[in-house]
């Protein structure tokens, strides 16, 4: 059984917040609720989650300041972002968002069909990257400790037939998701974020196919996902 991933919602209004939660219940995902940029820092301290969705606007410590911290943090500077506000107030106010780290800058009122959709991208490939690291790490076990014997020959294969699947599926979930970006925006923020993906995922799919028989490459050090 998959666990389910967890969305963070940061809002200081608690109207907002449950206008979120009744969006994004379909996804049957965990929605866990913060009030204050400085709460969902600490709500970052402890749990992991497949995307923020961030109001700009709030008293204390605002949207972009929070974004600022959540990017500077080793643990959850991969995370994505999507911005949250109730003000436009044109191309630079849109830009600034982006350049604190968010993959998209939504105004609101948004359409719930649409801000749903974008969080089911994220939501699924975190998903399939938690997946993913669990075969590995199975993988890894049996590597250290598969011994010789035909049938633990036969397992190796199997875990790596199907890691190198799901690897097959992120892969073409990461390509879907680069090219939604691209064509809602040019901005490097964005194509930094897809570029990342893109880049640990080229890592995985190095070491798997370093353990293909007859490669000679030894045992190789499968990558981190984080």
């Amino acid at each position: 059984m998959v666990q389910k991933a967890k969305i963070l919602l940061v809002d200081d209004r608690p109207e907002n917040l449950l206008a979120l939660e009744a969006i994004l219940s379909a996804l049957d995902q965990t929605l866990v609720r913060a009030s204050s940029g400085e709460e969902a820092l600490k709500a970052l301290l402890t749990d992991d989650f497949a995307v923020i969705l961030l109001d700009v606007q709030m008293p204390g410590m605002d949207g972009f300041e929070t974004a600022a911290h959540i990017k500077r943090r080793e643990r959850t500077r991969d995370i994505p972002i999507i911005f949250l506000t109730a003000i436009n107030h044109g191309p630079h106010h849109t830009f600034r968002g982006y350049a604190a780290g968010a993959v998209d800058y939504i105004s609101k009122p948004f359409d719930p069909w649409v801000l749903r959709a974008k969080v089911s991208v994220f939501v699924e490939l975190y998903t399939k990257n938690c997946q993913l690291r669990e075969q590995a790490a199975l993988l890894r076990l049996q590597l250290e400790g598969g011994g010789s014997s035909g049938d633990s020959s036969k397992e190796t294969a199997g875990l790596l037939a199907e890691l190198s699947a799901r690897l097959a599926a992120v892969e073409e979930q990461a390509e879907a998701l680069t090219k939604q970006l691209g064509e809602e925006s040019a901005d490097a923020a964005v194509v930094a974020t897809a570029a990342h993906l893109e880049r640990k995922l080229t890592g995985l799919r190095r070491a798997l196919d370093a353990l293909e028989p007859g490669t000679g490459g030894g045992t190789p050090v499968l990558p981190a996902q984080n």
